[in-house]
């Protein structure tokens, strides 16, 4: 048997964008949900595009999007490499999902139900932490357990996850080993994953024959598009550590390495962009790796 590697744009909303008891146990299983209660039961679908409110503000994309009965909203998505635009554009996603449950002048503040954003990334961004989850929320600085509700963010580091020294839940290790261990080079599945029937579904999901030439020819073009960008990445950060340093000795050394990795990774990102359009790579992927919305790829 050949898999694909559940971790790309294609194969991971396949898998969570079209069989919602799959999301509800991947959600049910990485969010901080500490009572029975307040476990998702049901989900409906909603749009993974943001649309703003006015033709002048930006579109953003996500890759699931969905709500439950008592209108929670829930936002995942699966990113390739870091940058610290996903970051906003995250902070973006998940604001933006909470306001426009206003519907109108008449819409009640209290009503307002929270939005939890789940965000599986494929690289390592706090190499100075090594826990692999990441909960965040807005709290009160000087006494933690003061906590304005509303949004709750959540990252996973997967290349930082070890099943034997992570403290979540068994279905949560199932599911990371899941995005973890499966790819192209899997020609059998481990047989704890095979055990559980959730699990065992979405395997089957990325069964290789399951895909049609066109699909597949997108999914080998995904994966191209991330080398490609990742060595531009690393180009220039490379670039951009230099010209830091360079400046750094005028102006502070760690200053002038950040202004430099900024500049060198925005540029990189327009250039790769631009690259990627010409080749007829779908916009949404764009966005996913480059971290450009889609108004500014449309402008290039």
């Amino acid at each position: 048997m050949r898999y694909l590697d559940p971790k790309a744009d294609l194969t991971f909303k396949k898998v969570f964008g079209e069989h919602p008891d799959l999301v509800i146990s991947l959600l049910n299983a990485l969010l901080p949900f500490d009572k029975p209660e307040e476990e998702i039961k049901e989900i409906e679908y909603l749009t993974p595009e943001l649309v703003p409110e006015t033709p002048l503000k930006k579109n953003s994309i996500v890759d699931v999007c969905c709500k439950d009965k008592a209108g929670r909203q829930f936002l995942v998505e699966m990113q390739m490499l870091w940058s610290t635009a996903f970051m906003q554009r995250v902070l973006f996603n998940a604001s933006k999902a909470y306001v426009r449950q206003l519907g109108g002048r008449e819409s009640k503040y209290e009503l307002l139900q929270p939005v939890y954003s789940l965000n599986l990334v494929n690289d390592i961004f706090l190499p100075d932490v090594p826990d692999a989850y990441h909960d965040y929320q807005i709290v009160q600085v000087e006494h933690t357990d003061k906590v304005i509700e509303g949004l709750r963010f959540i990252f996973v580091e997967l290349p930082k996850f070890k099943p034997q020294n992570f403290k979540g839940k068994k279905m949560a290790v199932l599911w990371l080993r899941y995005l973890t261990e499966i790819n192209e080079q899997t020609r059998q599945a481990p047989k704890e994953l095979l055990e559980n029937p959730e699990i065992s579904k979405a395997v089957t999901e990325i069964e290789e024959s399951a895909f049609s030439d066109a699909q597949l020819w997108w999914y080998d073009d995904f994966w191209d598009a991330v080398r490609v960008e990742n060595t531009l990445i690393s180009d220039a950060l490379r670039e951009g550590m230099e010209k830091g340093m360079e400046k750094g000795m005028e102006k502070g050394i760690e200053k002038g390495r950040q202004e430099g990795m900024q500049e060198g990774i925005k540029q990189s990102n327009i250039q790769n962009a631009r690259g990627m359009k010409a080749e007829g790579i779908p916009t949404e992927i764009i966005a996913k790796i480059t971290g450009l919305t889609p108004d500014e790829i449309a402008k290039l």
